[in-house]
């Protein structure tokens, strides 16, 4: 049942001392020009500062462009620019890229950036203990050498159509830096102020920065457990900006009020029932489509965000150049979902465990698939776990059954041709279409190549991608410049101003 926006703005008065209480001090306003603190709400706080040592989708978020650079910015409209590299030219065998790095650049430390940054920078993600989903993108490098003062000469075993995007995900850090996990050094309009676990991350104006400087003097990241305080922030003036509606519900009480602005962006978030397709049951195909098809996506899609985002049948979501709707493929069918189970040896279903990740909204779909497939003889025994506890117990020791999970990037369909990745898909033809498509020369080759493993996971039934998350920004009217589609989790806060 929703409830009328009145009594939840008359709840949002009685919190206004509980946030106070809290530590949440306001977002500034009546600031000079330039000089405005500006405060950001997110459900995704850093599990530590490294995002190739485990920091998750919060240390891209908060840090991304805004405290770390790459040689390429990834723009909000999917654009790849120049921008620690001031260009760079590529051989005719696609095999030798030669950068040329920004001359008058420091890190935070005043430390001058150098070649050796960058080779130190690639190798970090590409090293045997990194944990960047980068890692296995340039797993074609063969060598990374510094040349003189301002050249970085990077040599490929194999062609890679991909090189530079992915390069655009990739952190150029100080090499003298040794803890990246709870400190930093590195190029971007911002340095580190305080984390306060739990709470919040501030970011200041870095005035050394060899660029345009940023808009505002500080940013602060406050962070959120729970949808209904996130939004409460941004109504009582905690925050100015929230990176993503996590309540759709709560759309009432922004919609229509001028002191608001409600931005649809594109989404690449995808929510995942993933399998381990190690373990059994899930080692069985037709056991992972009788799930698939005994889940109702669509009814769960309006139950969770009320007509806002879109099924897509596979892991490629619509701005991805081989998106290809295949919600056909394992369409919700009980009866169809009976029959597959049956056939593959479990006419009277089974049980299993879902872990499922505490914070919104896993909880809701966790019991949604529980109940659904509860009608075709299986029993889910749900178990919650933070996020620290996901990505030990499942990402990195796959220690688990099947989870609820959302992927953020775009482009990440090829982790289907990793039989490695924590879902453990092992599809030999996948796994060589995936290396053909980075290897291709054209991007027709590749976009082609790409679509037929979009099919064949669908087919497959390699996971159940439950749907795309719609990318609902919403902000304080007194605040602009803000990222709008947040493609792969990044959140550029420089050009937020505050009138």
């Amino acid at each position: 049942m929703k409830t009328p926006k009145k009594c939840l703005i008359g709840l949002v008065v009685g919190l206004v001392f509980t946030l106070a209480s809290c530590g949440l001090e306001q977002a500034s306003a009546g600031a000079p020009p330039g000089e405005a603190t500006i405060g950001v709400g997110s459900m995704y706080e850093p599990q530590n500062l490294d995002n190739a040592g485990g920091g998750g989708q919060g240390a891209t978020e908060a840090l991304t462009g805004n405290v770390y650079e790459g040689l390429f910015r990834l723009t909000d409209e999917g654009r790849v620019e120049n921008l620690l590299a001031e260009s760079h030219t590529v051989s005719p065998d696609g095999l030798t890229y030669t950068f040329r790095i920004r001359d008058g650049v420091t890190f935070h430390s005043g430390a001058p950036l150098t070649p050796d940054d960058v080779a130190h920078s690639i190798r970090r993600v590409t090293a045997a203990a990194s944990t960047s989903s980068r890692r296995g993108t340039l797993d074609m490098i063969e060598s990374i050498a510094g040349s003189g003062r301002d050249t970085v000469v990077v040599k490929l075993s194999s062609r890679s159509i991909s090189f530079v995007y992915n390069l655009s995900q990739v952190w150029i850090v100080n090499d003298a830096h040794k803890d990246l996990s709870a400190s930093e050094d590195g190029t971007g309009p911002y340095r580190l102020g305080t984390w306060k676990r739990g709470s919040s991350l501030s970011l200041d104006r870095f005035d050394g920065y060899w660029g345009r400087k940023a808009a505002n003097a500080r940013v602060v990241f406050r962070y959120f457990t729970d949808a209904s305080a996130l939004n409460n922030a941004l109504l009582t003036g905690a925050v100015d900006v929230v990176t993503g509606m996590q309540s759709p519900d709560a759309l009432a009480l922004f919609d229509g009020d001028p002191g608001y602005r409600i931005s649809n962006g594109k989404s690449t978030t995808k929510l995942l029932l993933a399998f381990n397709n190690r373990r059994a049951p899930f080692d069985r195909m037709l056991v992972r489509k009788a799930v698939s098809s005994a889940i109702d996506e669509r009814k769960l899609l309006d139950s969770i965000w009320n007509g806002y985002g879109s099924m897509i049948g596979s892991m490629v979501p619509p701005t991805d150049p081989w998106y290809e709707d295949l919600t056909h493929v394992n369409p919700y069918d009980v009866e169809l979902a009976r029959r597959q189970l049956a056939e593959a040896g479990y006419p009277r279903g089974f049980a299993f465990t879902l872990d499922t990740p505490t914070y919104d909204p896993h909880p809701t779909v966790a019991a949604f698939v529980k109940s659904e497939l509860a009608k075709i003889g299986i029993t889910v025994e749900i178990n919650m776990v933070t996020a620290d506890e996901w990505y030990t117990k499942v990402y990195r020791n796959h220690d688990f059954t099947a989870t609820l999970q959302e992927h953020v990037n775009d482009r990440d369909v090829r982790w289907y041709g990793d039989p490695g990745f924590y879902w453990g898909y092992d599809n030999p033809q996948v796994a060589r279409e995936v290396k053909r498509a980075e290897r291709a020369g054209t991007v027709e080759e590749q976009t082609a190549l790409l679509r037929k493993v979009g099919r064949r996971i669908a087919e497959d039934a390699a996971s159940n991608w439950l749907f795309l998350y719609p990318q609902i920004v919403i902000g304080s009217s007194a605040v602009s410049g803000y990222p709008v589609n947040g493609l792969n989790a990044q959140f550029y806060v420089y050009d937020i101003v505050k009138r």
